[in-house]
């Protein structure tokens, strides 16, 4: 519904503590559906539909069902919350895997949406042969069919992830005992000897012209 010329979304705010100032606070996905980007809309409607009566305060939702949807990624059903926009946009983007891979978070609105991109793009990175362990040949043409989206697995591993599950993580990262750097380098020293292959060369010095060479031993 349009006010004054714009439309109002619900939106949450919060004082930041250093400058004093109204900021705008992300949304949190962790309970949103999956609704194709549509929210909340927060306007006014007239009364008994007359222009001339008082205006009254309304929230439009968007219409919310079940969906059973395929991933061939992961090999999996979920019975998901989504909206007729977000099936549409499913069917835009020809499939549930390339759906979640090409929308962006902003648009996606979703934490459980960011959790199977994650699990997607984790599979694609490591290959898994768990997929399909019967046919390796449509497992291979899947792998195939999703390789643009292919990305490193320490990359991977971030993607999606909520403001406290990155912070634990990076502490479980901190925790771990640091390699002694003598132990990396000699690592490092053992796989160059490997990949090196020894040869010996054994140089003689060139016989002089016109001088008979001794022989090496008094019985020669």
């Amino acid at each position: 519904m349009k006010q004054r010329g714009r439309w109002l979304r619900r939106a949450k705010f919060k004082i930041n503590p250093k400058n004093w100032q109204r900021e705008r606070v992300q949304d949190d996905p962790s309970t949103s559906p999956q609704s194709g980007s549509a929210g909340w809309i927060l306007g006014y409607r007239y009364a008994n539909n007359d222009k001339l009566s008082t205006r009254v305060k309304k929230v439009w939702k968007p219409q919310l069902c079940e969906r059973e949807l395929y991933s061939k990624i992961l090999d999996k059903k979920f019975t998901v919350t989504v909206t007729m926009r977000t099936l549409d946009f499913i069917d835009q983007a020809y499939g549930y895997d390339f759906y979640i891979l090409k929308t962006p978070r902003q648009d996606l609105c979703s934490k459980f949406g960011m959790d199977l991109k994650r699990g997607m793009l984790l599979r694609l990175a490591r290959q898994d042969p768990q997929l399909h362990p019967d046919d390796p040949e449509g497992r291979a043409a899947i792998y195939s069919k999703y390789k643009d989206f292919v990305i490193p697995e320490e990359e991977a591993e971030w993607v999606g992830l909520a403001l406290e599950e990155a912070v634990e993580k990076q502490r479980l990262l901190e925790e771990k005992d640091p390699v002694p750097l003598f132990k990396i380098y000699v690592e490092e020293l053992v796989e160059q000897l490997q990949q090196q292959e020894p040869a010996v060369v054994q140089k003689r010095a060139p016989p002089v012209p016109g001088h008979q060479a001794w022989p090496s031993s008094l019985g020669l």
